[in-house]
Protein backbone atom coordinates (compact mmCIF):
# COMPACT_ATOMS: atom_id res chain seq x y z
CA UNK A 1 0.00 0.00 0.00
CA UNK A 2 2.55 2.46 0.73
CA UNK A 3 4.11 1.49 -2.72
CA UNK A 4 0.84 3.18 -4.00
CA UNK A 5 0.20 5.93 -1.75
CA UNK A 6 4.66 7.20 -2.79
CA UNK A 7 3.10 6.61 -7.01
CA UNK A 8 -0.17 8.65 -6.02
CA UNK A 9 1.72 11.51 -4.40
CA UNK A 10 3.90 11.44 -7.20
CA UNK A 11 1.78 11.87 -9.64
CA UNK A 12 -0.43 14.07 -8.54
CA UNK A 13 2.26 16.56 -7.51
CA UNK A 14 3.67 16.37 -11.04
CA UNK A 15 0.57 16.66 -12.54
CA UNK A 16 0.41 19.26 -15.60
CA UNK A 17 -2.94 20.17 -16.62
CA UNK A 18 -2.52 24.09 -18.20
CA UNK A 19 -6.44 23.93 -19.23
CA UNK A 20 -9.23 22.58 -16.89
CA UNK A 21 -11.64 20.35 -18.48
CA UNK A 22 -15.29 21.42 -18.61
CA UNK A 23 -16.42 17.95 -17.57
CA UNK A 24 -14.44 18.58 -13.92
CA UNK A 25 -18.11 21.06 -13.29
CA UNK A 26 -20.24 19.15 -14.76
CA UNK A 27 -20.05 15.90 -12.62
CA UNK A 28 -21.83 15.72 -9.42
CA UNK A 29 -18.94 14.20 -6.93
CA UNK A 30 -21.22 13.64 -4.29
CA UNK A 31 -22.13 10.20 -6.59
CA UNK A 32 -20.75 6.89 -4.64
CA UNK A 33 -19.70 5.43 -8.18
CA UNK A 34 -18.61 7.25 -11.16
CA UNK A 35 -17.26 6.02 -14.23
CA UNK A 36 -15.46 8.43 -16.84
CA UNK A 37 -15.53 7.07 -20.07
CA UNK A 38 -13.25 8.06 -23.13
CA UNK A 39 -11.19 7.07 -26.44
CA UNK A 40 -7.51 6.64 -26.08
CA UNK A 41 -5.35 9.61 -25.62
CA UNK A 42 -8.23 12.23 -24.44
CA UNK A 43 -6.32 12.70 -21.19
CA UNK A 44 -8.89 10.35 -18.38
CA UNK A 45 -5.31 9.88 -16.78
CA UNK A 46 -4.50 13.35 -16.21
CA UNK A 47 -8.36 14.16 -15.45
CA UNK A 48 -8.33 11.70 -12.97
CA UNK A 49 -5.10 13.20 -11.13
CA UNK A 50 -6.53 16.79 -11.37
CA UNK A 51 -9.49 15.71 -9.58
CA UNK A 52 -7.05 14.55 -6.91
CA UNK A 53 -4.88 17.38 -6.74
CA UNK A 54 -7.75 20.12 -7.02
CA UNK A 55 -9.79 18.56 -3.89
CA UNK A 56 -7.35 16.50 -1.55
CA UNK A 57 -4.70 17.79 0.27
CA UNK A 58 -1.42 15.37 -1.44
CA UNK A 59 -0.98 14.05 1.85
CA UNK A 60 -4.29 13.40 2.71
CA UNK A 61 -4.40 9.68 2.66
CA UNK A 62 -7.91 9.01 2.38
CA UNK A 63 -7.22 9.61 -1.28
CA UNK A 64 -5.64 7.44 -3.58
CA UNK A 65 -5.37 6.77 -7.45
CA UNK A 66 -4.32 3.49 -8.64
CA UNK A 67 -3.64 2.38 -12.46
CA UNK A 68 -4.50 -1.26 -13.31
CA UNK A 69 -1.91 -1.73 -15.36
CA UNK A 70 0.22 -2.55 -12.16
CA UNK A 71 1.34 -6.13 -11.88
CA UNK A 72 0.15 -5.99 -8.71
CA UNK A 73 -3.85 -6.64 -9.68
CA UNK A 74 -3.00 -9.84 -11.31
CA UNK A 75 -3.11 -11.88 -8.07
CA UNK A 76 -5.22 -9.19 -6.04
CA UNK A 77 -9.44 -8.12 -7.16
CA UNK A 78 -9.94 -4.65 -6.69
CA UNK A 79 -12.90 -5.34 -3.73
CA UNK A 80 -10.24 -6.62 -2.20
CA UNK A 81 -7.57 -3.86 -1.93
CA UNK A 82 -10.39 -1.80 -1.80
CA UNK A 83 -11.20 -3.21 1.15
CA UNK A 84 -7.31 -2.90 2.72
CA UNK A 85 -7.70 0.72 2.15
CA UNK A 86 -11.12 1.58 3.53
CA UNK A 87 -10.02 -0.12 6.72
CA UNK A 88 -7.10 1.94 7.13
CA UNK A 89 -9.47 5.52 5.88
CA UNK A 90 -9.54 5.96 2.53
CA UNK A 91 -12.43 7.25 1.34
CA UNK A 92 -11.69 8.00 -2.53
CA UNK A 93 -10.48 5.71 -4.57
CA UNK A 94 -9.43 6.58 -8.22
CA UNK A 95 -8.91 3.49 -10.68
CA UNK A 96 -7.55 4.16 -14.04
CA UNK A 97 -8.18 1.36 -16.55
CA UNK A 98 -10.57 -0.50 -14.84
CA UNK A 99 -11.37 -2.87 -17.69
CA UNK A 100 -7.47 -4.25 -17.53
CA UNK A 101 -9.28 -6.50 -14.44
CA UNK A 102 -11.33 -9.12 -15.71
CA UNK A 103 -14.31 -9.33 -13.44
CA UNK A 104 -14.16 -5.42 -12.92
CA UNK A 105 -17.92 -4.74 -13.46
CA UNK A 106 -18.79 -7.43 -10.50
CA UNK A 107 -15.49 -6.25 -8.14
CA UNK A 108 -16.86 -2.27 -8.40
CA UNK A 109 -20.30 -3.67 -7.24
CA UNK A 110 -18.87 -5.37 -4.61
CA UNK A 111 -16.99 -2.63 -3.12
CA UNK A 112 -20.47 -0.52 -3.40
CA UNK A 113 -21.84 -3.04 -1.65
CA UNK A 114 -19.57 -3.65 1.32
CA UNK A 115 -18.01 -0.07 1.93
CA UNK A 116 -20.88 2.48 2.35
CA UNK A 117 -18.51 5.47 2.95
CA UNK A 118 -15.96 4.75 0.06
CA UNK A 119 -16.36 6.68 -3.22
CA UNK A 120 -15.23 5.13 -6.62
CA UNK A 121 -14.25 7.53 -9.53
CA UNK A 122 -13.04 5.10 -12.28
CA UNK A 123 -12.11 5.80 -15.84
CA UNK A 124 -12.58 3.39 -18.88
CA UNK A 125 -12.45 3.48 -22.72
CA UNK A 126 -15.36 4.84 -24.47
CA UNK A 127 -16.84 1.07 -25.90
CA UNK A 128 -17.93 -0.30 -22.60
CA UNK A 129 -21.23 -0.28 -21.65
CA UNK A 130 -21.76 0.28 -17.97
CA UNK A 131 -25.48 0.91 -17.85
CA UNK A 132 -26.61 -2.39 -19.88
CA UNK A 133 -29.20 -3.93 -17.48
CA UNK A 134 -27.06 -7.11 -17.33
CA UNK A 135 -24.23 -5.15 -15.84
CA UNK A 136 -23.60 -5.43 -12.12
CA UNK A 137 -23.52 -1.42 -11.81
CA UNK A 138 -26.80 -0.90 -13.50
CA UNK A 139 -28.71 1.76 -11.51
CA UNK A 140 -25.99 3.03 -9.39
CA UNK A 141 -23.01 3.94 -11.82
CA UNK A 142 -23.17 7.51 -13.11
CA UNK A 143 -21.45 7.79 -15.95
CA UNK A 144 -19.82 10.90 -17.94
CA UNK A 145 -18.06 10.91 -21.49
CA UNK A 146 -14.54 12.91 -21.55
CA UNK A 147 -13.50 14.13 -25.20
CA UNK A 148 -10.74 15.31 -26.84
CA UNK A 149 -9.82 19.53 -26.68
CA UNK A 150 -12.93 21.52 -27.76
CA UNK A 151 -11.53 24.46 -29.78
CA UNK A 152 -12.45 26.39 -26.97
CA UNK A 153 -10.38 24.46 -24.63
CA UNK A 154 -7.59 24.53 -27.28
CA UNK A 155 -7.49 28.30 -27.69
CA UNK A 156 -7.13 28.87 -24.33
CA UNK A 157 -4.49 26.66 -23.82
CA UNK A 158 -2.49 28.50 -26.86
CA UNK A 159 -3.11 32.23 -25.96
CA UNK A 160 -3.73 31.84 -22.48
CA UNK A 161 -7.22 33.25 -22.16
CA UNK A 162 -10.07 32.19 -20.16
CA UNK A 163 -12.71 31.92 -22.75
CA UNK A 164 -16.29 30.50 -21.04
CA UNK A 165 -18.50 27.58 -23.13
CA UNK A 166 -21.59 28.65 -24.96
CA UNK A 167 -24.67 26.49 -25.31
CA UNK A 168 -26.52 26.40 -28.98
CA UNK A 169 -28.72 28.64 -28.29
CA UNK A 170 -26.59 31.18 -26.72
CA UNK A 171 -24.61 30.96 -30.34
CA UNK A 172 -27.76 30.98 -32.13
CA UNK A 173 -29.11 33.86 -31.03
CA UNK A 174 -26.12 36.03 -29.52
CA UNK A 175 -23.32 35.18 -32.05
CA UNK A 176 -22.56 38.54 -33.19
CA UNK A 177 -22.43 39.96 -29.31
CA UNK A 178 -20.13 36.66 -28.47
CA UNK A 179 -17.91 37.14 -31.02
CA UNK A 180 -17.43 40.93 -30.72
CA UNK A 181 -16.37 39.53 -26.85
CA UNK A 182 -13.61 37.63 -28.30
CA UNK A 183 -12.24 39.18 -31.08
CA UNK A 184 -9.95 42.31 -29.21
CA UNK A 185 -8.44 39.51 -27.31
CA UNK A 186 -7.30 36.59 -30.19
CA UNK A 187 -7.86 36.03 -33.63
CA UNK A 188 -9.36 32.69 -33.81
CA UNK A 189 -8.86 31.80 -37.38
CA UNK A 190 -5.18 31.97 -36.86
CA UNK A 191 -5.76 28.85 -34.38
CA UNK A 192 -8.24 27.14 -36.08
CA UNK A 193 -6.25 24.88 -38.62
CA UNK A 194 -3.64 23.94 -36.53
CA UNK A 195 -6.65 22.45 -34.03
CA UNK A 196 -8.53 20.98 -37.11
CA UNK A 197 -4.83 19.36 -37.76
CA UNK A 198 -3.23 18.65 -34.35
CA UNK A 199 -5.33 20.45 -31.54
CA UNK A 200 -8.08 17.93 -30.34
CA UNK A 201 -5.69 14.88 -28.26
CA UNK A 202 -3.95 16.75 -25.56
CA UNK A 203 -1.09 14.55 -26.62
CA UNK A 204 0.02 17.18 -28.82
CA UNK A 205 1.79 19.04 -26.40
CA UNK A 206 4.24 15.90 -26.31
CA UNK A 207 7.66 16.79 -28.13
CA UNK A 208 6.57 13.69 -30.04
CA UNK A 209 5.87 13.63 -34.06
CA UNK A 210 1.78 14.15 -33.51
CA UNK A 211 0.52 12.42 -36.52
CA UNK A 212 2.58 8.91 -35.45
CA UNK A 213 1.55 9.08 -32.63
CA UNK A 214 -1.71 9.45 -33.51
CA UNK A 215 -1.48 6.79 -35.94
CA UNK A 216 -0.20 4.45 -32.70
CA UNK A 217 -3.45 5.35 -31.09
CA UNK A 218 -5.38 4.45 -33.13
CA UNK A 219 -3.81 1.01 -33.66
CA UNK A 220 -4.61 0.82 -29.85
CA UNK A 221 -7.98 1.67 -30.30
CA UNK A 222 -8.70 -1.18 -32.85
CA UNK A 223 -6.08 -3.72 -30.69
CA UNK A 224 -7.56 -3.32 -27.04
CA UNK A 225 -10.41 -0.96 -26.65
CA UNK A 226 -12.37 -2.83 -29.65
CA UNK A 227 -10.50 -6.49 -29.47
CA UNK A 228 -9.91 -7.13 -26.24
CA UNK A 229 -12.93 -5.55 -24.43
CA UNK A 230 -15.55 -6.91 -27.15
CA UNK A 231 -13.45 -9.91 -26.82
CA UNK A 232 -12.82 -10.68 -30.58
CA UNK A 233 -10.47 -13.17 -31.52
CA UNK A 234 -7.32 -11.75 -32.87
CA UNK A 235 -7.37 -13.14 -36.38
CA UNK A 236 -10.06 -10.84 -36.69
CA UNK A 237 -8.00 -7.53 -36.21
CA UNK A 238 -6.64 -7.58 -39.89
CA UNK A 239 -10.13 -7.11 -41.09
CA UNK A 240 -11.58 -4.34 -38.46
CA UNK A 241 -8.22 -2.05 -39.27
CA UNK A 242 -9.04 -2.66 -43.08
CA UNK A 243 -12.28 -1.80 -42.82
CA UNK A 244 -11.89 1.56 -41.08
CA UNK A 245 -9.39 2.03 -43.86
CA UNK A 246 -11.67 2.03 -46.36
CA UNK A 247 -14.49 3.96 -44.38
CA UNK A 248 -11.75 6.47 -43.85
CA UNK A 249 -11.31 6.43 -47.50
CA UNK A 250 -14.58 6.45 -48.71
CA UNK A 251 -14.81 9.90 -47.30
CA UNK A 252 -18.42 10.94 -46.83
CA UNK A 253 -20.58 8.96 -48.45
CA UNK A 254 -22.91 6.23 -47.81
CA UNK A 255 -20.81 3.42 -47.06
CA UNK A 256 -21.24 0.27 -49.54
CA UNK A 257 -21.76 -2.44 -47.59
CA UNK A 258 -22.00 -5.20 -49.80
CA UNK A 259 -19.09 -3.50 -51.27
CA UNK A 260 -17.18 -3.50 -47.64
CA UNK A 261 -18.34 -7.38 -46.66
CA UNK A 262 -16.61 -8.33 -50.02
CA UNK A 263 -13.21 -6.69 -49.68
CA UNK A 264 -12.57 -8.04 -45.96
CA UNK A 265 -14.07 -11.33 -46.77
CA UNK A 266 -16.74 -11.35 -44.09
CA UNK A 267 -20.98 -10.91 -44.14
CA UNK A 268 -23.10 -7.92 -44.36
CA UNK A 269 -23.82 -8.20 -40.31
CA UNK A 270 -20.13 -8.51 -39.41
CA UNK A 271 -19.31 -5.47 -41.43
CA UNK A 272 -22.29 -3.54 -39.52
CA UNK A 273 -21.31 -5.06 -36.17
CA UNK A 274 -17.74 -3.66 -36.72
CA UNK A 275 -18.89 0.06 -37.96
CA UNK A 276 -20.45 -0.21 -34.68
CA UNK A 277 -17.63 -1.53 -32.81
CA UNK A 278 -15.30 1.29 -34.73
CA UNK A 279 -18.02 4.37 -33.72
CA UNK A 280 -17.92 2.86 -30.32
CA UNK A 281 -14.33 3.64 -29.92
CA UNK A 282 -14.55 6.80 -31.24
CA UNK A 283 -12.83 6.22 -34.51
CA UNK A 284 -15.91 7.01 -36.64
CA UNK A 285 -19.31 8.78 -36.26
CA UNK A 286 -22.47 7.35 -37.87
CA UNK A 287 -24.60 10.07 -39.22
CA UNK A 288 -28.21 8.88 -39.74
CA UNK A 289 -31.80 10.49 -40.76
CA UNK A 290 -33.92 11.72 -38.16
CA UNK A 291 -36.22 8.23 -36.92
CA UNK A 292 -33.51 5.99 -38.48
CA UNK A 293 -30.76 4.40 -35.71
CA UNK A 294 -28.66 1.43 -35.59
CA UNK A 295 -28.48 -1.26 -37.32
CA UNK A 296 -29.56 0.01 -40.44
CA UNK A 297 -27.45 0.94 -43.06
CA UNK A 298 -26.44 4.83 -42.42
CA UNK A 299 -26.51 7.16 -45.28
CA UNK A 300 -23.00 9.26 -43.65
CA UNK A 301 -19.98 7.60 -42.06
CA UNK A 302 -17.39 10.06 -41.32
CA UNK A 303 -14.21 10.13 -38.90
CA UNK A 304 -14.80 10.95 -35.64
CA UNK A 305 -13.05 14.09 -35.82
CA UNK A 306 -10.66 16.49 -38.01
CA UNK A 307 -7.47 15.27 -36.52
CA UNK A 308 -8.04 11.30 -37.56
CA UNK A 309 -8.72 12.50 -41.00
CA UNK A 310 -5.29 14.36 -41.01
CA UNK A 311 -3.77 10.88 -39.85
CA UNK A 312 -5.27 8.27 -41.61
CA UNK A 313 -5.42 9.91 -45.39
CA UNK A 314 -3.84 13.32 -45.50
CA UNK A 315 -3.63 12.85 -49.23
CA UNK A 316 -7.04 12.69 -49.56
CA UNK A 317 -8.42 15.45 -47.27
CA UNK A 318 -10.76 18.07 -48.74
CA UNK A 319 -11.43 21.21 -46.80
CA UNK A 320 -15.57 21.17 -46.95
CA UNK A 321 -15.38 17.51 -45.55
CA UNK A 322 -12.76 18.75 -42.79
CA UNK A 323 -15.29 21.68 -41.93
CA UNK A 324 -18.52 19.51 -41.71
CA UNK A 325 -16.55 16.68 -40.13
CA UNK A 326 -15.70 19.58 -37.06
CA UNK A 327 -19.21 20.61 -36.81
CA UNK A 328 -20.52 17.52 -36.21
CA UNK A 329 -17.79 16.44 -33.56
CA UNK A 330 -18.57 19.55 -31.80
CA UNK A 331 -22.33 19.72 -31.93
CA UNK A 332 -22.07 15.58 -30.74
CA UNK A 333 -20.98 16.00 -27.25
CA UNK A 334 -24.84 17.41 -25.97
CA UNK A 335 -27.07 17.16 -29.12
CA UNK A 336 -28.32 14.75 -31.56
CA UNK A 337 -27.05 15.56 -35.23
CA UNK A 338 -29.16 13.82 -38.02
CA UNK A 339 -28.55 13.63 -41.88
CA UNK A 340 -31.06 16.26 -43.18
CA UNK A 341 -33.51 16.17 -45.84
CA UNK A 342 -32.06 18.13 -48.34
CA UNK A 343 -28.56 17.28 -49.69
CA UNK A 344 -25.99 19.02 -47.68
CA UNK A 345 -27.78 19.68 -44.53
CA UNK A 346 -27.93 18.29 -40.72
CA UNK A 347 -30.90 18.49 -37.98
CA UNK A 348 -29.50 19.22 -34.71
CA UNK A 349 -31.53 17.88 -31.93
CA UNK A 350 -35.02 17.34 -34.39
CA UNK A 351 -35.25 21.20 -33.94
CA UNK A 352 -32.86 23.33 -36.22
CA UNK A 353 -31.29 22.56 -39.79
CA UNK A 354 -28.22 23.53 -40.44
CA UNK A 355 -25.85 23.82 -43.51
CA UNK A 356 -21.84 24.59 -43.31
CA UNK A 357 -20.43 26.36 -46.38
CA UNK A 358 -17.49 28.69 -47.45
CA UNK A 359 -17.49 32.10 -46.64
CA UNK A 360 -15.49 33.37 -49.44
CA UNK A 361 -17.73 31.59 -51.82
CA UNK A 362 -21.20 32.79 -51.25
CA UNK A 363 -21.92 36.03 -49.52
CA UNK A 364 -25.78 34.74 -48.88
CA UNK A 365 -26.65 31.79 -49.88
CA UNK A 366 -30.17 31.43 -50.98
CA UNK A 367 -30.24 28.11 -48.60
CA UNK A 368 -29.87 30.58 -45.85
CA UNK A 369 -33.40 31.80 -46.01
CA UNK A 370 -35.17 28.75 -43.86
CA UNK A 371 -31.58 27.17 -42.15
CA UNK A 372 -28.26 28.33 -39.83
CA UNK A 373 -25.19 28.83 -41.68
CA UNK A 374 -22.28 27.84 -39.99
CA UNK A 375 -20.04 29.84 -42.73
CA UNK A 376 -15.99 29.17 -42.28
CA UNK A 377 -13.05 31.03 -43.35
CA UNK A 378 -14.62 34.36 -41.77
CA UNK A 379 -14.74 35.19 -38.33
CA UNK A 380 -18.06 36.84 -38.16
CA UNK A 381 -21.41 36.16 -38.79
CA UNK A 382 -24.70 38.08 -39.10
CA UNK A 383 -28.23 37.24 -38.51
CA UNK A 384 -28.19 33.34 -39.37
CA UNK A 385 -25.54 33.01 -40.46
CA UNK A 386 -22.94 32.39 -37.75
CA UNK A 387 -19.28 31.81 -37.91
CA UNK A 388 -18.61 27.49 -37.61
CA UNK A 389 -15.29 28.03 -35.40
CA UNK A 390 -17.51 29.81 -32.79
CA UNK A 391 -19.94 26.13 -32.48
CA UNK A 392 -15.99 25.17 -30.86
CA UNK A 393 -16.92 27.05 -27.87
CA UNK A 394 -20.02 24.74 -27.48
CA UNK A 395 -18.09 22.54 -24.07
Amino acid sequence: MEAFFRTHNYLVEHTDAPVRRRLMDEIDWNDRMIGIKGSRGVGKTTFLLQYAKEHVDVNNRKCLYVNMNNFYFQVRGIADFAGEFYRNGGRTLLIDQVFKEPNWAKELRQCYDLYPELKIVFTGSSVMRLKDESSELNGIVKSYNLRGFSFREFLNLQTGNKFKPYTLEDIIENHEHIVREILPYVSPLKYFQDYLHHGYYPFFREHRNYSENLLKTMNMMTEVDILFIKQIELKYLAKIKKLFYLLAVNGEKAPNISKLASAIETSRATVMNYIKYLADARLINIVYPVGQAFPKKPPMVVMHNPNLMYAIYPINVEKQNVMENFFLNALWKDHKVNVGAKSGSYVVGEKYTFRVFDATKQTRPRMCADTICARYNTEIGHGNMLPLWLLGFLY
